[in-house]
């Protein structure tokens, strides 16, 4: 499994951090779906608008091709207004996990 850490800063004085994950959740998480290889979803977020989104993708080529398509600078570009910077990027290989109980519900 690999992921994907895109870290973000949304601009809580346009948009509370709760409207900015539902926006998330409702217009860019079916489009995920849709995507060879996605796997699932992690957001984190505190009230202040740092955010980390760690998307899960089966193998590395399946996270660049959602890149390489141009997918991931289309959401970048489509949610720029509530961004309070640019959104830094980082990759890694997931070498553990364990699921914490509660997560999703």
């Amino acid at each position: 499994m690999y992921t994907r850490v895109t870290q973000l800063e949304i601009d809580t004085t346009r948009i509370d951090m709760e409207r900015a994950v539902e926006l998330f959740r409702e217009e860019v998480l079916s489009e995920l779906r849709a995507l060879d290889g996605y796997e699932g979803t992690y957001v984190l977020a505190n009230p202040e608008g740092k955010a980390l989104l760690l998307t899960f993708w089966s193998t590395e080529e399946a996270a660049d091709t959602q890149i390489e398509t141009g997918f991931y600078g289309e959401q970048l570009t489509r949610y720029a207004a509530i961004f309070r910077s640019p959104p830094g990027r980082a990759s890694y290989s997931v070498v553990f996990a364990e699921e914490p109980a509660g997560v999703g519900s």
